[in-house]
Formats: C-alpha cells, structure tokens, sequence
C-alpha cells in the first residue's frame, strides 16, 4: 500500500473510533461527575487508537460485518487507558505529561487518578457487556452467545493478573531488583504488560468473526510478536527518538535507571530483533486469505515509527 493512501487510511480509521468512543462516554453528572469527567479526560486523550484498530481489522479479515464488534472496540480502548492512567501516578512512574498534555493525575489529584483508572476498568465491562443484548436481537443466541462470552474471558485474562497486571507486578519489582534483568524476565514483562492486549485486541476481533481455534492460535502468536517488537521499539525510542514528536520526555528510562531490552542488548542487537519479529508476525498475517493489506501495512508503520 502507498504511504500516502495508507496514512490517509489510517486517518480515516482513527477518526471513527474516536466518533465511537465519543458514544461510550459516561455522563458527566451526579455526585461522581468529578471521576467521570477525570475518566473522559483520560480516554479522550488522543493515542493511535491501535488496540481496537487491530481488533477491527482482524474481525473483518475473517469476514466479520456485525457492529458486535464495536462494544469492544470501546472496551479495550478503555482498559488500555486505565493502565496509562496508573502508569503515571506518583506511585508509578511518576509522569505529567503524556502526549503532549496533562496527565490525569495532575489534573485532577493523585487519588482521582486512582480512581478514574479504576473507573476506567471497570466501565470497560460494562461497555463489553453490552454485546449480548446486540446479539439478541434477531439474532441465534446458541450461535453468538459463546463467542461474546469466549471473547469477555479472552478480556479479562489479558488484562488481569495472568497478562498486563502480571506484567506490571514484574515491572515493578525489576526496578527494584539490585542484579541485572535478564532477558527472560524483560521479555516476561514485555509479553504481560504490552503484548497481552494487544493479543486481546487480535484474538476478540477473530473469536467474534468465528475463526478456528488454529486461527486464533497463529494470531495469538502474530499479537505476541507485534507486542514485543512494539515495546523494543518504544525502549529504543525512549533512548534516540525525538521528545516533540513523541510528546513525552526521552531518557527516562536511563534517567530512572530503568534496564530494557535495549539497555541488555543494545540499540543495534534489538533493532534486528524488532525486524526479525516483525517479519514473523507478517508472515503469519500473509497465511490468511482475507484482506489483510491495511493491517499489515499498520503492523509495518508501528514497529518503524518515530513517535
């Protein structure tokens, strides 16, 4: 695909998933108007949006058409969310800004931020949720009924403490540790932490669209790829990329003493890794006979971005 139409594309996609979550949104009102507002803050941040993105594309590889797929679509955007918000707290990494503005919890207080990420999480099950009744509705409930519930269980491991909090625990605890990280434990970290959703995002989008359990499998392991190389790339970014285009402070994770990837191996080493993942993953992309040129294109743009 030619970089401008792809761009234009990409574009176009992002837009209307910020259209869609815009229909999620909670009302800011009540008594909790004060967390729902620290929420919609959150979620309306910008981003590339790539989680859902990823979802959406897979579903229609497979030959979803349904807008069954749009609750979760939120949902994961939501999850994905939460996690950043906590990420930045004081506790956590301590951060101000993220993509170019305010973090939430220095907008709104470290405890606020606690709880709009709380709030954020558990919003996103309401939202998932919302599928069943869409699939009732001239629908055949034995047919779509288990792919909904497959596709919540498929939600709420990746985001637990068996995917992205397992992650985050190992993360936390690294940083503490007083001998050298091995690769092991960063690839553990960067499988929970950054990999597991986005194999949510791929394995939902193929498990709603009624793929195998061989198709989910070999995205499984696409997702997993796509995770790593994303986050070896993010690491090696922090240390060469550019802070305007990011929107966030680089040298962090040198400045925290933070050991990565690239602090182990070194920016060549994993920059051949980054290639070496990425062109795994595509390859298993390329054994699916539905259109899959724009996802491939955007796993492609991801892995080689600057920001």
């Amino acid at each position: 695909m030619e970089e401008t139409i792809f761009r234009q594309e990409l574009q176009k996609r992002t837009t209307a998933i910020e259209d869609l979550l815009k229909q999620y949104l909670p009302a800011e009102e009540g008594y909790q108007k004060t967390v729902i507002e620290a929420m919609n803050y959150s979620l309306m941040a910008g981003g590339k949006r790539l989680r859902p993105m990823l979802m959406q594309e897979t579903y229609r590889m497979l030959g979803g058409e349904d807008d069954i797929i749009e609750p979760f679509m939120a949902a994961i955007e939501m999850i994905h969310t939460y996690s950043l918000v906590h990420d930045d707290l004081p506790a956590m990494d301590n951060d101000e800004y993220r993509r170019g503005r305010k973090t939430t919890w220095s907008v709104y207080g470290d405890g606020m931020g606690v709880l709009a990420g709380d709030g954020l999480l558990n919003y996103a099950f309401e939202t998932a949720f919302r599928a069943f009744p869409a699939y009732a509705a001239g629908k055949t409930v034995d047919e779509n009924y288990p792919r909904v519930a497959a596709a919540l269980n498929i939600l709420a491991r990746k985001a637990g403490i068996y995917g992205m909090i397992g992650g985050q625990n190992a993360d936390i605890e690294a940083e503490e540790q007083t001998t050298p990280l091995t690769t092991e434990q960063i690839l553990f970290i960067h499988a929970n932490k950054t990999a597991a959703l986005i194999q949510s995002a791929m394995t939902i989008g193929a498990t709603l669209a009624g793929a195998t359990d061989e198709e989910i499998a070999a995205l499984e392991l696409c997702a997993y790829n796509v995770g790593i190389a994303f986050q070896i790339q993010d690491d090696i970014l922090d240390v060469i990329g550019d802070s305007r285009e990011l929107g966030k402070a680089t040298g962090s994770d040198a400045q925290n003493h933070k050991q990565t990837y690239v602090t182990l191996h070194g920016l060549e080493e994993s920059s051949r890794e980054v290639e070496r993942l990425t062109g795994e993953a595509v390859a298993v992309l390329d054994g699916f006979s539905g259109e899959h040129e724009f996802l491939k294109e955007l796993l492609l743009h991801l892995v080689h971005r600057t920001k």
